[in-house]
């Protein structure tokens, strides 16, 4: 078996507005493997976002423990989380958070210059297909291609997971899937773990897991023995 790179216990997220509490986790018990893609499916409020975001300690769970490898993230203080999400995580977000005035390779460089092991920002730009574009401005890129800038700039620093969320979310099915072959040839390339999360039922087929979500809960999980390349997904 692989290595868990996470895992979770009794994971539970309930926010508070005035006396309303809303459950967004209700007792998650998961392992993410080393070198696994795996992709969260479900619908809004279903708690995708939520558990992605106590993963990659952005945010923390209300009970329950969430662990990254040897390190409880659950018991780490906000400088450790600031470290842990700089040493080992990458972001890919739906909107892809480019700085304006900066070329594409400038904004991979945002990254790089605080990484403790970066590769090159040119390198990394050349691995999703941008060796050509990287001293283009935002502005001057389609949005499948400064989608492509920030998974380059998440990967510069050679991440051990890559967490996405809703990385197509905002392209067409030809452009979504030609990032979200980005983010399958990383994963093959470097065995990164990889954690996505979607509405389209799709994108499914390119993952080793498909883990459903509903109501807080995690319901169905599907193993695919056979992964297919973006390009050959009916769309």
């Amino acid at each position: 078996m692989p290595e868990a790179v996470f895992w979770t216990k009794d994971l539970t997220k309930i926010y508070e507005t005035g006396p309303i509490q809303v459950r967004a986790l209700a007792g998650i018990s998961l392992e993410l493997f080393a070198g696994e893609l795996t992709v969260l499916l479900g619908p809004s409020g279903s708690g995708k976002s939520t558990f992605l975001n106590i993963l990659g300690g952005l945010d923390r769970a209300t009970s329950g423990e969430v662990w990254f490898t040897d390190h409880q993230l659950s018991a780490m203080s906000d400088r450790e989380l600031t470290r842990y999400r700089r040493d080992h995580v990458g972001f890919v977000f739906q909107f892809y958070n480019l700085v304006a005035s900066l070329t594409a390779r400038e904004n991979v460089q945002l990254v790089t210059d605080v990484a403790t092991n970066p590769m090159p920002a040119d390198q990394a730009l050349e691995l999703v297909g941008l060796g050509h574009r990287m001293d283009h401005f935002p502005a001057e890129l389609s949005g499948g291609e400064q989608q492509r800038v920030a998974i380059a700039r998440a990967i510069a620093k050679q991440p051990d997971v890559l967490l996405c969320d809703e990385p197509t979310g905002a392209l067409d099915s030809k452009t979504g899937a030609t990032v979200l072959k980005a983010l399958k040839d990383i994963n093959d390339r470097f065995g990164t773990t990889t954690v996505v999360i979607t509405h389209n039922a799709a994108i499914r087929k390119m993952a080793h897991r498909v883990i459903r979500f509903h109501d807080g809960k995690i319901g169905e999980v599907e193993v695919n023995e056979t992964r297919l390349d973006p390009a050959e997904i009916e769309w």
